[in-house]
């Protein structure tokens, strides 16, 4: 059998595909809403742990960069004492003031060096300390969001295990009634659905008013909703408007069309008695 256009359908069958496309979406959204605020949870906590990783590896890198500094200035010290040895063995040898001087300022220049590495060595190292504090706090925050992640990973796991199933049938009926409906009005549906705070893009009329938003709809609006001859939105919210028979929904007759019915009836009846009584007394 041929698939039929969803441009052939007419304004009722369009209308019918909508709105149980509309049923299985809000059953989705329902689903969803089973979760609650568990997977935006689930995304915070994983960035917070990248970023908390992202930081660990800095202060790492960062420590691995005092300790290479240290090991140059304790390089550079070792020369410098080298240095101050040897010009200390050439005092020795010197024959003027001059050349005594030239090494007395050069022992006193490797000496000052010297120093200088030894107080940037305690520099770093403090600075190291400091950084094995902070990262220490960082592994201790990271241990701890890992655990609080794990959690909610598997309260999600457990509500998708038991929702799964369902959702996918859903997701599956949903792809299908979306196939039978013009690409146009499909769009249009999206879009209001979107908008809508509810997530309704299609409601039925109830109580002579908006499903979706509860304005009143007048009368005549209401019949030219009943007539399915076009699509009809709401003047306030935008939402596509159905009346309930078209929706499934049984309605009640108002108590003030039930009672005139009664009292029809209750006419009849006092007639019909009253023809049998002038017939008996004619016989």
């Amino acid at each position: 059998m041929a698939k039929k256009d969803p441009t052939d359908l007419s304004v009722e069958e369009k209308l019918k595909t909508l709105f149980q496309l509309q049923t299985a979406l809000s059953a989705i959204d329902e689903k969803k809403a089973l979760r609650g605020e568990l997977p935006l949870e689930v995304e915070d906590l994983e960035a917070e742990i990248e970023g908390l990783n992202t930081r660990i590896d800095r202060i790492q890198a960062e420590i691995g960069e005092f300790d290479r500094a240290i090991s140059q200035k304790r390089g550079e010290i070792i020369e410098a004492q080298a240095s101050v040895e040897r010009y200390k063995q050439q005092l020795n040898d010197v024959r003027n003031n001059r050349e005594y001087d030239t090494l007395s300022k050069e022992i006193e220049f490797q000496s000052l060096e010297i120093e200088l590495c030894n107080k940037k060595i305690n520099d770093a190292q403090k600075r190291i300390a400091e950084k094995n504090v902070e990262l220490e706090q960082s592994n201790a925050v990271l241990s701890e969001k890992q655990g609080d992640l794990d959690i909610k990973k598997n309260e999600l796991d457990e509500i998708m295990d038991e929702t799964r199933a369902e959702e996918e049938k859903l997701r599956e009926k949903a792809h299908d009634l979306e196939a039978k409906i013009e690409p146009r009005l499909l769009t249009s549906f999206k879009r209001i659905r979107k908008n809508a705070r509810n997530g309704l893009g299609i409601v039925y009329v109830q109580r002579d008013a908006c499903g979706g938003c509860f304005n009143k709809i007048p009368p005549q609006r209401q019949l030219d909703i009943k007539m399915h001859k076009k699509i009809i939105v709401c003047e306030y919210c935008g939402r596509i408007l159905i009346d309930p028979e078209l929706a499934g929904i049984k309605t009640d007759k108002p108590a003030g069309e039930e009672k005139k019915t009664r009292k029809r009836s209750s006419t009849r009846k006092t007639a019909s008695s009253k023809k049998a009584t002038d017939a008996n007394d004619m016989a």
